[in-house]
């Protein structure tokens, strides 16, 4: 497989994101998801894209008080090439002090009407959620034009490898069926389906254990 030009001959590593890179992280986010299912249903049409780069400014200030919550694969010269967050056992739900915090932040991305939509979203998720320890993806994003080509795998395999050491399983929900076999490379199952209400997309929690 030839290589991509963003990629250096020498490769890239992988890290925890600096702070000063959380606008790069968001923005390499929002790329990837422009055109995410659930996304595209919670997000207005207008400025979408500026709109899910917020949103990802905000999960990552949420993420943020986890050591090594955010997590690059980054060219020598720090170029991200794929991002992705990372919850510890215990710790994947955001307290109701920092989550009334973001309110008015996320009325500024769905807009006033949206915010219910989201707002459903966001529990039906939390209802299907398992309850048995486990780290939690809930994001990762590789740059346009580099899927496939491995970097989000190397970037996953890192704290994966960390859960067989520890004996931890590892849980997401995929937005999109087309991924759904990357992460089973990966050793993630799928194992049922999430309706989100109201007419939304459908989410695939998968499990790794």
């Amino acid at each position: 497989m030839s290589r991509h030009p963003w990629v250096p001959s020498d490769g890239y590593g992988i890290r925890s994101a600096r702070p000063t890179e959380s606008g790069a992280v968001a923005t390499l986010l929002a790329r990837a998801f422009a055109e995410d299912p659930v996304m595209v249903w919670m997000v207005p049409a207008a400025g979408r894209e500026g709109r899910i780069a917020r949103y990802f400014r905000l999960a990552q200030r949420q993420q943020r008080p986890r050591a090594g919550a955010v997590r690059v694969a980054a060219t020598g010269d720090g170029r991200l090439l794929a991002a992705a967050l990372w919850s510890g056992p215990g710790c994947w739900k955001t307290s109701a002090a920092r989550e009334l915090a973001a309110l008015a932040p996320y009325a500024r991305v769905f807009g006033l009407r949206g915010m219910p939509r989201a707002g459903e979203v966001q529990n039906t998720l939390h209802e299907a959620h398992p309850d048995t320890p486990h780290w939690y993806l809930p994001v990762v994003g590789t740059e346009c034009g580099l899927q496939g080509m491995g970097v989000g795998s190397a970037l996953l395999r890192q704290q994966l490898a960390e859960c067989d050491r520890l004996g931890q399983p590892a849980y997401l929900e995929s937005s999109n069926i087309t991924n759904i076999p990357f992460y089973e490379a990966l050793g993630f199952r799928v194992t049922g389906e999430i309706r989100l209400p109201g007419g939304g997309p459908t989410v695939w929690p998968m499990w790794r254990g």
